[in-house]
């Protein structure tokens, strides 16, 4: 792809702008940051492109004059495809691609490519780990850590780059091509984006589609939606289950771990050697061995890494226990899946759950949250800019609360549970109304959780 001489516009100034307008600048083009927001409130990294790199920065609307010089536009994931600055520079025959496909045309080696509604981030770190463990130089990033871009100048024709891809990210591919992509579910999600599920479902099905019979295609076969797209593609499918014994694939038989694969079958683990909880954290982890298979990494070595992997900030993270309660930070259920899930695996031994859910809301229905709050959950504390949605919808099911601040909401759950109760943050919502990114969100909550701690420990030392 040539850029020398290139006149780009780059859309959003977040992390993945900032990287791709330093990719193009360093390599001859003349480029424009924009964001809708006032370039007061960018961050320091992106208003200093306009000294360091000699990029112009623009915030609010972008003059048409300057559209009919552009002939490349690169969005970031968050920037809407049909936004009028694309939209216009596609009509007169420029460039639009996303900051991934810019990655992709650069990168060398072998892509193993991550998506699905839920389980992307577990699924592409630990894959990630079942490759460097099994010896294969080995990068991560994407929707996740580092920006693809970025990973360019490390890469090598033996490396393999193990890439989260959202589906905003998705939608903006054009030649992107993942020797293993794996589709680890769909379920209703980013409704606030796409007007119809099947929109959303589409934009995941991208990761498909310039695979080739030489390459592996890794799908859910207790999904509806991803089973069904197994025999429409081109590449060697390989289908994982938590249900079933299949014919060929790999799924859980009991407490087993097994690959069936030509008639032979393989026990690869066993479900108490796995770290991390919940029955979708296993889903997660034969998705990854399918993968890790694919790459190279053998049997054993996988065992080993799986065994030691403890999982990732933000997912069904134990945070404290304060007073017999036990608090969980699972900031990344930024879905009413994801949310499900978490009650789901936090089990039994958890005791009653007072959820903290809230957030801004993307049109999905809270409804299929009923019967596990009916079984689970001792109250419900509702924030952010859907809470009073939220508390409509689940009123009747659950004590409800009301909180203002993640302090206030901390503070509410801890008078609300009991000894031997545990404390979920798991908002079924974006972050963006109250916080920069569910990782704030889930550093937030963890330092009220520290402040609680501290404060009982006072109260116990006074006494």
């Amino acid at each position: 792809m040539k850029v020398d001489g290139r006149k780009a516009l780059v859309l959003g100034a977040g992390r993945s702008g900032v990287a791709s307008v330093k990719f193009l600048s360093e390599r001859g083009a003349t480029v424009a940051l924009h964001d809708r927001k006032p370039i007061a409130e960018w961050s320091d990294a992106a208003r200093s492109l306009k000294e360091a790199n000699g990029v112009g920065l623009i915030d609010g609307e972008i003059p048409s004059w300057l559209l009919d010089q552009i002939d490349l536009v690169v969005i970031s994931p968050g920037v809407p495809t049909g936004s009028i600055p694309a939209r216009y520079v596609d009509r007169k025959d420029g460039e639009v691609i996303g900051e991934v496909e810019l990655a992709y045309r650069f990168l060398k080696g072998r892509m193993v490519g991550i998506t699905g509604s839920n389980g992307k981030t577990t699924t592409t770190t630990l894959v990630g780990e079942i490759l460097k463990d099994a010896g294969l130089n080995t990068l991560v990033g994407g929707n996740i850590g580092r920006p693809l871009i970025d990973l360019v100048a490390e890469a090598d024709d033996d490396t393999w780059t193990v890439a989260e891809l959202s589906s905003f990210q998705l939608e903006t591919i054009v030649d992107l091509h993942p020797r293993v992509a794996l589709c680890l579910n769909v379920t209703p999600n980013h409704l606030d984006r796409y007007d119809l599920f099947s929109d959303y479902a589409a934009a995941k099905h991208r990761i498909f589609m310039n695979q080739t019979p030489e390459d592996l295609a890794v799908l859910n076969a207790d999904n509806e939606v991803t089973a069904g797209w197994a025999s429409g593609l081109r590449a060697h499918v390989v289908m994982f289950s938590v249900v079933k014994e299949l014919d060929e694939g790999l799924f859980l038989r009991g407490r087993e771990l097994v690959s069936r694969s030509g008639g032979k079958e393989r026990v690869l683990t066993t479900r108490d050697e796995i770290a991390i909880r919940g029955l979708h954290n296993v889903e997660n982890v034969l998705a990854a061995m399918a993968a890790g298979l694919a790459c190279g990494a053998s049997p054993e070595s996988m065992r080993e890494t799986i065994a030691r992997f403890r999982g990732v900030e933000h997912r069904i993270e134990f945070v404290d226990e304060v007073e017999g309660v036990r608090f969980y930070n699972d900031s990344k259920a930024t879905s009413v899946d994801a949310t499900l899930k978490a009650l789901e695996a936090l089990g039994e031994d958890a005791g009653k759950i007072v959820l903290l859910i809230g957030g801004r809301g993307k049109n999905a229905p809270y409804s299929p949250l009923v019967p596990l709050i009916e079984k689970s959950v001792r109250a419900l504390v509702v924030y952010g800019e859907d809470g009073d949605n939220i508390a409509s919808q689940l009123a009747g099911h659950a004590p409800i609360e009301r909180a203002g601040s993640m302090a206030d909401a901390v503070r509410l759950a801890s008078e609300a549970a009991e000894a031997s109760d545990s404390v979920l943050l798991a908002p079924a919502c974006a972050s963006f109304d109250m916080f920069g990114s569910f990782e704030e969100r889930g550093r937030a909550f963890k330092a009220e959780v520290a402040k609680l701690a501290l404060s009982e420990q006072a109260a116990a030392g006074d006494a």
